[in-house]
């Protein structure tokens, strides 16, 4: 395994796989078996799978389609999207998923965040937080896909996860998603530096020198991207892709 770790972040909406720009914009990108498969032949070392319209459609994780995802995967799949009681997260983990992630409803009722924790162990336990940086400075954690502010500092909102329990961070920063210009590397420092559990940047990765920058400008323990394993070439043609063992070992501390 690498020392850092990179990590796809695959977007779920209905049966397929899109990528978004900004939250918005969603652009389908194909079946997801065939996508795990690529990502299998690549040796991967982990995979994350978030149902982007779940919890806005209030409904909970399409269990079926999760337990093909899994089933077909050689590597640990981390998901999110709908979990909104401690039975929602047993049922996922029951069907092969290693993590669950949860964005929304920590925000609606943290003690979710404790409870999966308790039964299941920190390691078991990623919060994501989305974020939008201020027309007037600093930054806000959004709710709901982006669609809703909630007034929380990011750093703050993941001490207060941590607290209850999160064994890792998973920080989405909503202006550079699917941008492929760089991570927001002050918005992954200050969370980064704010708690003591790894912090997984995404949002903005477009070249190996953006994963290198997270870690050692931005002190993330991990990197995740999108748009860079699925896009090809200036006119972003669908091509499933991960850089070879030897180009991650080369670019990462």
């Amino acid at each position: 395994m690498l020392r850092t770790r990179v990590i796809p972040c695959l977007l779920l909406r209905g049966e397929g796989l899109v990528k978004t720009t900004r939250f918005a914009n969603p652009v389908y990108v194909g079946d997801p078996i065939n996508a795990i498969r690529i990502f299998n032949d690549k040796e991967v070392d982990e995979l994350a799978l978030l149902d982007i319209t779940a919890s806005r459609e209030g409904r909970g994780p399409a269990l079926q389609i999760i337990r093909d995802f899994a089933s077909e995967c050689f590597m640990p799949v981390a998901y999110g999207g709908g979990i909104r009681t401690l039975d929602d997260a047993r049922q996922v983990l029951a069907v092969g998923i290693e993590k669950i992630i949860v964005n929304t409803q920590a925000l609606r009722r943290p003690e979710l965040v404790a409870e999966i924790a308790r039964e299941f162990g920190a390691q078991a336990v990623v919060v994501s937080i989305d974020v939008q940086k201020k027309l007037l400075g600093g930054y806000e954690v959004m709710a709901a896909g982006g669609t809703q502010k909630t007034g929380l500092k990011p750093a703050e909102h993941a001490r207060r996860m941590v607290e209850l329990g999160a064994g890792e961070i998973l920080l989405n920063s909503i202006e550079r998603d699917g941008t492929q210009a760089g991570y927001d590397l002050t918005l992954i420092r200050a969370v980064a530096d704010a708690v003591p559990v790894p912090v997984i940047a995404c949002g903005g990765a477009g070249t190996l020198q953006h994963f290198r920058d997270a870690v050692t400008e931005g002190h993330a323990s991990a990197v995740a991207a999108g748009s860079m394993f699925v896009f090809h070439g200036r006119h972003r043609a669908v091509l499933i892709s991960y850089p070879s063992r030897s180009e991650l070992e080369r670019a990462l501390p």
